[in-house]
């Protein structure tokens, strides 16, 4: 049975939404300040992410690109929390957050290399504050407070973001992460995209918590639980977020509620053996582009032909960058081991001249 004291603290962690499922503005006094432009430019992001998505579960079924995680249906969620970091700010994200990090100016080309295990996917180019999207769920929320400690030590106005799933806030790098970021005052912001499923694994079950942003409350930091088919207010959730984190107010757990319209990933997981028909219906109504687009409509600011625009835009990317993609090195095992070490041990070392024995044959 629950104390008292535990629904006194799960009832401070209510979701905090702008927009409801018809656009209409339902807290316009927490409606960000962002102009015609910056709004429509949220718009168009989705959108292309949506296109994105949709061919990259194509390719990766013809046999041209490897591991995939699909994103649809998270876009808000991603997209409103990007929107809000400034290029200098990290990126740490794990396997489904390719969208940000292409953003922030990794290239559609590395993207898919990277989805392909190609060497060249993880080499980010100058300039570029991302981290590789880590494959070990929760692996990211420790880096994430190592960076953050390390701007705040160098006195850098930026901050380390991080991203997980629900499955990866029952992980022990996640509490872990949290503390010590916690315990430092570091400028970190956790984002667990909460889509309600670990693979199969509901969350009811992973956690007896009724949010997982009331977790932030054994860490000492702030946790706020946001719509995340919302993207105004994905976006000033995180943008509160990054100022708290600037002005020496510490990390902050957001928790943004989700869902992913397709499988866990494209390596054999069927949705229909876990997910209910109603419960996929149910969250298909909250789409946050859907719910976007009626709100950018009634204020003349988006339309069909602005939306075509956007999705032949993202084709003609995609077409450019799997051809780029197509025509890269091929991937030699002494590429591999160059890259493990900067100095190699002697037993790599032998390995190293043996490769290149057979590679010059």
């Amino acid at each position: 049975m629950k104390t008292k004291t535990l629904e006194k603290v799960e009832s401070q962690f209510e979701t905090f939404q702008i927009i409801n499922e018809e656009g209409e503005v339902v807290n316009e006094a927490a409606m960000p300040n962002l102009s015609d432009e910056q709004l429509q430019e949220l718009m168009k992001r989705m959108v292309y992410t949506r296109i994105w998505d949709q061919r990259a579960i194509s390719l990766n079924r013809q046999g041209r690109l490897g591991f995939y995680a699909p994103v649809a249906g998270q876009e808000a969620s991603m997209l409103g929390t990007h929107f809000a970091l400034e290029k200098e700010d990290w990126i740490l994200p794990g396997y489904r957050d390719i969208p940000q990090i292409v953003f922030h100016g990794v290239t559609l080309e590395q993207a898919f290399l990277w989805s392909r295990g190609h060497y060249k996917g993880g080499q980010m180019s100058e300039g570029v504050n991302v981290l590789m999207p880590q494959i070990i769920i929760g692996a990211q929320i420790i880096q994430a407070a190592g960076i953050a400690l390390g701007l705040k030590r160098k006195n850098t106005n930026t901050v380390a973001i991080t991203y997980t799933g629900d499955g990866g806030a029952s992980q022990g790098d996640f509490y872990e992460g949290l503390n010590f970021a916690g315990a430092y005052n570091a400028p970190a912001i956790f984002v667990v995209q909460n889509n309600r499923f670990a693979i199969s694994t509901p969350v009811e079950k992973q956690s007896a918590a009724k949010t997982i942003a009331q977790k932030a409350v054994a860490a000492g930091i702030h946790g706020v639980q946001v719509d995340g088919m919302d993207v105004l207010a994905v976006y000033a959730a995180t943008l509160e977020a990054r100022e708290r984190g600037l002005n020496g107010g510490g990390p902050t757990l957001i928790e943004t509620l989700t869902y992913r319209y397709g499988p866990h990933t494209m390596a054999g997981d069927d949705p229909t053996r876990y997910r209910t028909t109603d419960l996929d219906d149910e969250w298909e109504k909250k789409d946050p582009l859907v719910r976007f687009r009626k709100f950018l409509e009634k204020k003349n600011l988006w339309s069909e032909a602005q939306e075509n625009e956007v999705v032949e835009q993202a084709k003609e990317d995609i077409k450019v960058a799997i051809k780029k993609a197509d025509g890269a090195p091929k991937q030699k095992v002494t590429d591999l081991i160059g890259f493990m070490n900067e100095e190699l041990p002697y037993n790599l070392k032998e390995q190293m001249e043996q490769y290149k024995a057979k590679e010059t044959k």
